[in-house]
């Protein structure tokens, strides 16, 4: 039993830290006004890789060794570890669909940031296309918080590139 209460110090440990890591992973993200939708693959990519990092980490042998051991304890505390790695799972999948689905669109960042207003026009229709394909496919990137976001993104990346022909030009 004194073996039992401290590994289950020890997850509930990890359970405080694995919940930190979900509310700071739900917080309101700070972005400066003009940021361009690159910036929203990177943030999903980092958001993968935390996750993944963390997933592996919960499924390492050290970490599977004392759940089994709480499990023939019959501990309480697996209920709340259960739960939080199904949310880091949840996490972890939700990240990786939304890179996937972003990556189709960073074929448009390099024109949206480098080509001329006219020019880059040509490329409106297709990213118009894409984005609406994400929205209908995307399980999870589909909400329209997201959604006014990547726009607000691609239309700072357009604004930003038409300032910066006009000052060339």
């Amino acid at each position: 039993t004194e073996l039992t209460e401290k590994l289950e110090e020890a997850v509930m440990i990890w359970i405080k830290q694995i919940r930190q890591v979900l509310v700071e992973s739900e917080q309101m993200r700070r972005e400066a006004d003009d940021i361009g939708p690159s910036a929203e693959l990177e943030h999903w990519k980092t958001r993968m890789s935390s996750f993944n990092s963390l997933l592996d980490e919960i499924k390492s042998s050290r970490v599977k060794k004392i759940i089994s051991i709480l499990q023939a304890a019959r501990s309480k505390t697996l209920k709340q570890w259960k739960e939080l790695d199904g949310n880091i799972t949840i996490a972890a999948n939700e990240a990786k669909d939304n890179v996937r689905y972003l990556y189709t669109l960073d074929r448009f960042f390099g024109p949206l940031a480098k080509a001329s207003p006219v020019t880059m026009m040509e490329y409106v229709p297709s990213l118009m296309n894409t984005v609406c394909m994400i929205y209908c496919i995307s399980p999870y990137y589909n909400t329209s918080e997201r959604m006014t976001s990547l726009l607000l993104k691609i239309t700072n990346q357009m604004i930003n590139t038409c300032k910066t022909y006009l000052r060339e030009g």
